[in-house]
């Protein structure tokens, strides 16, 4: 296994198709995934795989809450929720499960579990594949948090979604170093 971090980019989700990983090559991603820095070892994160029939019943969910919250969404938008989660052969929610009364504050339990998405997408490019990390409505949605089991002390940090690109996609403009970093000194 071996990861060439300058060429690290997401696929969009509709992009990605089968072949997408094996059950094996799914947990050792979601191993490598789990290997973040977590201050005080909290593990204020979970995984959910949600299974075929799992994503289709969540797209039902998804085109019926697109119509509640706009009564006058067209059919190709009420479609587009439909299919959300049918691209990708594999898509697994991050839920970040954070303690408040701790003394390691939430923000960074925050950031651990963002932590774990990214780390899941760079484990899915170093085992070949593509993936695309998403929130988007229904990550805040609180019908969709309670179809999926999310508890009141627990968000949806990420929607990964992991394939393999359909095709090769142009590099997207990135920022210079020099734009970025700057250099303090007392």
């Amino acid at each position: 296994m071996h990861l060439d971090l300058r060429n690290r980019r997401s696929v969009p989700s509709r992009l990605l198709a089968e072949p997408g990983p094996n059950l094996q090559q799914l947990r050792d991603m979601l191993n490598i995934a789990s290997r973040v820095p977590d201050h005080g070892g909290l593990v204020p994160w979970r995984f959910l795989r949600l299974a075929p029939a799992a994503r289709e019943a969540l797209g039902q969910l998804l085109a019926q809450r697109a119509i509640e919250r706009d009564p006058n969404i067209d059919e190709a938008g009420v479609r587009k929720e439909r299919l959300r989660f049918s691209h990708a052969p594999e898509v697994v929610v991050v839920i970040g499960c954070y303690q408040q009364a701790h003394r390691i504050p939430v923000i960074e339990q925050q950031h651990t579990s963002a932590c774990v998405c990214f780390s899941l997408l760079q484990a899915a490019q170093a085992t070949g594949f593509s993936a695309q990390w998403l929130t988007g409505w229904a990550a805040y949605d609180e019908i969709v948090q309670h179809f999926l089991g999310v508890q009141p002390n627990e968000v949806i940090v990420g929607f990964i979604h992991i394939g393999s690109a359909k095709e090769e996609l142009a590099e997207r403009p990135r920022p210079t170093l020099d734009s970025l970093l700057q250099e303090f000194s007392a």
